[in-house]
């Protein structure tokens, strides 16, 4: 038997940027490995980055009706906690199909399932339209309108892929995306959009530009040589001073989301709570910048995963807000 101590982090067919020992590693049937990597559920932090802002959305309309979070809000959460999983795992089989080329040709990414011949690109179509087939299970549970957004969602993330083969800025693409639930579980539980809402979705792009600039900087080496933008690349040695840009946008624009949402009710206690999340949201960021050496991969990484706890903190806050 294998010392434990010394054995492999990274077994046969892990992927380079999985966490070692995670779940599908160790737990995971073999024939079903290469798919669930695929789906990226041996790292969930895209899933968390994607439910996140529905859990901003949801929140924030229990604060905005004077009756606050009602039963069908957990249904709102729980469902938009399962089609987060499988959006996200089809919209990233989505982008392995069409990345696979690009993915050969970096370090951190060859690894992944089709490069390195654990699904076949047939395959792995079938199991995205198997994916997105049960996420719309989920959607058509919801009002018409809410539905109508989750549709066009499908939009966004097709054109995501192609994004750094055309823009500088793929990672806006990318915001529109992953932040799209904050207009969803709004209008899930309001039944139509309001101003609020908007500001919402677009401080989550802000921080979407902030954590996914971090993230590219793994690769911009890579991404010089074979051609791909990003805006890790774009900014290059004045990062920095973008990220804090784009901080201070997530916060202003948060700020005016709860603003929206709570002035008209005229509750201190709410206001008081949800403006505390929205600040630790921002500290958080602060931090993040603190640590930040955009020369170290590692160091890059981790910073990108501490953004689900980043975006808990107004979740966590804005829930209190709503059930006060």
């Amino acid at each position: 038997m294998p010392d434990p101590r010394t054995a492999d982090p990274h077994p046969q067919g892990s992927v380079a940027d999985a966490a070692p020992g995670n779940w599908v590693d160790r737990f995971a049937p073999r024939a079903t490995r290469g798919y669930l990597r695929l789906s990226r559920a041996d790292r969930p932090i895209g899933t968390w980055l994607l439910l996140i802002p529905c859990f901003w959305g949801v929140a924030l309309a229990a604060i905005a009706d004077p009756n606050g979070f009602k039963r069908w809000d957990l249904w709102i959460a729980v469902s938009c906690a399962i089609g987060a999983f499988l959006m996200r795992g089809a919209g990233c089989t989505w982008n392995d199909i069409t990345d696979r080329d690009f993915d050969a040709a970096v370090a951190r990414t060859r690894s992944r399932p089709i490069p390195s011949g654990q699904v076949t690109p047939r395959q792995a179509a079938v199991w995205m339209v198997a994916q997105a087939l049960v996420a719309a299970l989920i959607l058509f549970s919801y009002n018409t309108a809410t539905i109508a957004l989750g549709l066009a969602s499908l939009l966004l993330v097709a054109i995501y892929p192609f994004a750094k083969r055309f823009t500088w800025w793929p990672q806006v693409f990318l915001g529109l995306a992953f932040n799209w639930g904050a207009l969803l579980a709004w209008t899930a539980h309001a039944g139509r959009l309001s101003a609020a809402p908007v500001a919402l979705y677009l401080a989550g792009i802000a921080w979407t530009l902030f954590y996914d600039t971090i993230y590219a900087h793994q690769d911009k080496e890579d991404d010089a040589l074979i051609g791909v933008k990003s805006t890790a690349r774009l900014f290059g040695n004045h990062t920095r001073l973008w990220l804090r840009g784009f901080l201070v946008l997530a916060v202003v624009l948060m700020t005016l989301a709860v603003l929206l949402a709570v002035l008209p009710g005229g509750r201190v206690l709410p206001l008081v709570l949800a403006l505390a999340g929205v600040w630790g949201f921002g500290w958080h960021m602060a931090w993040q910048l603190t640590r930040l050496d955009t020369e170290d991969p590692a160091r890059c990484m981790h910073l990108f995963r501490s953004n689900r706890d980043a975006g808990l903190i107004p979740a966590l806050f804005l829930a209190a807000a709503a059930a006060v």
